[in-house]
């Protein structure tokens, strides 16, 4: 028996759909995904005050080698309760909500990928008109799906339908309207800009959007799509990856270089300095760059991310005279907290978390890593006809000199009393120490800060979203700096025998 709750990951599906040698046993097989699939639809009907015969509903995929397979299990439930389902083949996370509101108005939408975990897994993400499902929406679709129990109907249709080139055409326009170009003309004519895709389904980018635009994209790499992710993980945050785009970019002299994740919700970018050298711009970089951006169109703004970004970031938003707004890691997490500050008449426009999910009040709020990348490319151009390059952006935003993240294992199967206590603890240790301040307020974990004598800089300890770990991250603005930080916070723990400190040991 399946154990459906076991299938939630928050606001998506994860599971296992591959079995291989001493692996997990697979739980996205044909009666779980078949029925997630008629749930979804019983749940669409239900929220959109719509018959289930009269339902459009578009399944995209991206590059796993399981994709295909359950789109088409998804297909059979949808349609075993009447409603009709629409194979959009190979297409991107945005697509798949992007197809609610664009011209092709479908009622749902859902799009099968894990993102950038390990080729036997796959899930689903499931989206209306309003938005991606919320944790608590996946919840009922995992009750109702357990149950099984739907009502007799007719079955709908089964269609295919091209959900890219829509959203292609979309980003096109949005390029060619904010640089002040008709159709026919190459804004990108004369740029070298090379794409790695990873193998995902993020080839498109460079293929049918910057290519016709007039960018050079020669040098681009793994752009065909192909499950086995034989060359590197696609993620940005993964260190192989962003050498690989790096990599590239020095190659071939490229102006500019972009890297997304497997289904294209994340990215990140790389320029050239004009020394040899290339600048990342991937977490705490491209949050500072999108604010820089988003300043000379918007003003002043309140820019939420979550806990782990630096104190530089937080000094050169001030710079520009915004807020910066920390709060809990988990993108939904901080896209949500920019929604309701909105309401409350914030400016919060823009929310990023440091994996490089990224979403605008123009666009939705949805994270969408081909969106953030045109904006990028909107700013490189305009940058070039002023004599100007992309990066002055962010030459005032101060980098630490040592940074890591150490993740400790709890050793324990239940672990939420154990990790408050330990939160508590740590808390109280720095609370008045001197030279340590506790920041507040904060939204997850413990963040406390170190004066100039122990440490001149930050660390933030804090409880895993998903797993049995206390993930504690360590920034300092001097060499030498981040032992001192990893031994205060040693001793703040040395108490607790059920917690793992050798990753934070081999800092000290």
């Amino acid at each position: 028996m399946i154990d459906y709750n076991k299938l939630q990951n928050g606001s998506d599906i994860r599971g296992i759909a591959i079995a291989i040698p001493g692996g997990k046993p697979v739980d996205l097989n044909y009666d779980s995904v078949r029925n997630i699939g008629s749930a979804f639809a019983i749940m669409a009907s239900n929220r959109l005050a719509k018959p289930v015969s009269e339902l459009r509903i578009a399944i995209g995929r991206d590059s796993r080698l399981s994709g295909e397979q359950l789109a088409g299990w998804l297909a059979h439930g949808i349609t075993e309760v009447g409603a009709n389902a629409f194979d959009g083949g190979m297409a991107s996370t945005p697509a798949m909500f992007m197809c609610c509101v664009n011209e092709l108005k479908f009622d749902a939408g859902i799009m099968v990928t894990a993102s950038h975990l390990p080729m036997e897994r796959n899930g689903m993400k499931f989206f209306l008109p309003s938005g991606g499902l919320e944790k608590s929406d996946v919840s009922e679709l995992l009750i109702l799906a357990a149950k099984g129990d739907f009502p007799a109907a007719a079955a709908g249709q089964l269609h295919t339908i091209d959900i890219m080139t829509p959203y292609v055409n979309g980003l096109r326009q949005k390029i060619l309207d904010q640089l002040g170009c008709c159709d026919t003309d190459k804004p990108l004519d004369g740029f070298h800009i090379v794409v790695d895709a990873g193998n995902g389904a993020g080839g498109f980018f460079a293929e049918r959007l910057l290519l016709p635009l007039g960018a050079d994209i020669s040098g681009s790499r793994y752009l065909e799509p192909d499950g086995h992710f034989p060359n590197h993980q696609p993620n940005p945050e993964n260190a192989e990856a962003m050498e690989s785009i790096c990599e590239a970019v020095q190659l071939n002299g490229a102006d500019f270089g972009i890297i997304f994740d497997t289904d294209v919700d994340r990215a990140g970018a790389v320029l050239p300095n004009g020394d040899g050298g290339i600048i990342a711009l991937d977490r705490n970089r491209l949050i500072a760059m999108m604010t820089a951006i988003l300043t000379r169109q918007y003003g002043r703004i309140t820019v939420v991310t979550d806990s782990i970004t630096s104190t530089g970031l937080s000094d050169f938003i001030a710079s520009l005279d915004c807020s910066h707004h920390r709060f809990k890691r988990g993108y939904r997490n901080v896209i949500n907290e920019a929604k309701r500050l909105m309401a409350e008449g914030e400016p919060a426009i823009f929310a990023m978390e440091t994996s490089g999910h990224g979403a605008l009040n123009e666009n939705y709020f949805l994270d969408d890593g081909a969106y953030i990348i045109v904006k990028l490319l909107i700013e490189l151009v305009r940058a070039r006809r002023n004599g100007s390059s992309l990066e002055n952006l962010i030459a005032l935003l101060d980098e630490p000199a040592e940074s890591a993240e150490a993740r400790l294992n709890v050793l324990l199967d239940d672990t939420a009393a154990y990790t408050a206590e330990v939160l508590k603890a740590v808390e109280a240790y720095f609370d008045g120490l001197p030279g340590f301040t506790i920041v507040r307020p904060n939204y997850e974990g413990v963040r406390v800060n170190a004066d100039g004598s122990h440490g001149n800089g930050w660390f933030l300890i804090r409880r895993s979203l998903h797993d049995p770990i206390m993930p504690c991250n360590l920034e300092s603005n001097y060499e030498g700096g981040l032992k001192l930080l990893a031994n205060a916070l040693l001793d703040a723990l040395a108490q607790f025998d059920k917690l793992d400190l050798s990753p934070l040991r081999r800092l000290s």
